[in-house]
């Protein structure tokens, strides 16, 4: 499960509705029968449209700064393991959304009138998706570049070539282009993956839209705030602050397992991922621990994930291992993040 919180773009060029994002989210509708489509929905109502949303979130920003966030998007991506679990991804998903919803108000650390944060507190919308197309960030594409960078660069010969700005063997050319398409790491369906390909296999995922304020329009709720979840003294008063991601995302991650019957291994919960940032010898040791099947699978979700994988190292070298392991941890980089906003 990955789950990510991401403040809405502001300055520039970026418009301060939320109209742009919405309409991004109903790419997958277009050219959809109606009785095809994937609507917004929200903790009770379903078949949303767009323009309720927008109207919705854009009227819900009673004294925000200019600089502050008018909402979050919070990006719920299930991984195939999970997905295999779900009988009918749309209502189930759907119905996992309404769960983690209330995971996610229980973790701020904050009181509207002396109470905590209900459910009934936020105004959040909702959409399923089904496709997912490979981006710049993913690990296929950049372990891919080097190969694309020199087909272009032959590419760019050959039209030279062409056009007589230069002398060459065209034919010479564009055998090595297909060497070099054959030979990129990473394949998909027998091509080469590039950035806006669609991705194979199940990408069902969730989109929710939150507002910054909270449903009376009175309160601000910043999923995004600097401060873990505290007390603090302000004017002589205990004041409760902050949002608990740690909570949240572990939250989300019982709920599932929960609702669905999911057993989750511990390469896929968020504790290890998390481990394996900033406490890497925890995280070694753990993995060394496992039942020998649920090693094997830990590997396999991990080399799944992007992780670089070491290979198969006795026990015994558990020092050695170590050394190998933080020089492969390294290079892992942004394929195990957890969060836009931070773990």
């Amino acid at each position: 499960m990955y789950i990510t919180i991401t403040p809405q773009k502001m300055g520039g060029n970026y418009s301060k509705s939320s109209a742009d994002f919405v309409g991004y989210l109903e790419k997958e509708n277009r050219g959809l029968e109606q009785q095809d489509m994937e609507h917004f929905f929200n903790q009770y109502g379903d078949e949303i449209s767009a323009e309720e949303v927008v109207r919705e979130i854009d009227g819900n920003t009673a004294k925000l700064e200019k600089h502050e966030p008018r909402f979050y998007s919070i990006t719920v991506s299930p991984s195939k393991y999970e997905l295999k679990r779900l009988q009918n991804h749309s209502q189930d998903l759907q119905k996992y959304t309404r769960e983690i919803m209330k995971d996610y108000v229980a973790s701020f650390n904050r009181e509207i009138n002396g109470r905590p944060i209900t459910i009934d507190d936020i105004k959040y919308y909702a959409k399923i998706e089904h496709q997912r197309t490979f981006k710049g960030t993913d690990f296929q594409i950049k372990e891919n570049q080097p190969y694309a960078t020199k087909i272009l660069q032959l590419k760019t010969e050959i039209r030279n070539v062409q056009d007589g700005r230069a002398e060459g063997n065209v034919k010479k050319l564009e055998k090595e282009i297909v060497k070099l398409e054959r030979e990129a790491p990473h394949q998909q369906n027998g091509k080469r993956i590039v950035q806006g390909m669609p991705k194979a296999g199940n990408q069902s995922h969730i989109h929710i839209i939150v507002s910054r304020k909270d449903a009376s329009n009175k309160f601000s709720l910043s999923p995004g705030s600097k401060y873990k979840a505290s007390d603090v003294e302000l004017n002589g008063k205990t004041v409760k602050r902050g949002f608990d991601r740690d909570r949240f995302f572990t939250s989300a991650e019982k709920t599932f397992d929960k609702t669905f019957g999911y057993q989750r291994n511990f390469a896929e919960t968020y504790k290890a991922r998390k481990d394996f940032i900033k406490n890497p010898k925890i995280y070694f040791a753990s993995l060394m621990k496992l039942p020998t099947n649920e090693k094997a699978l830990a590997f396999k979700i991990m080399g799944k994930s992007g992780i670089p994988m070491m290979p198969s190292i006795p026990v015994t070298q558990a020092q050695l291992a170590m050394k190998i392991f933080n020089r492969l941890r390294r290079g892992a980089g942004v394929a195990i993040k957890s969060s836009s906003i931070g773990i």
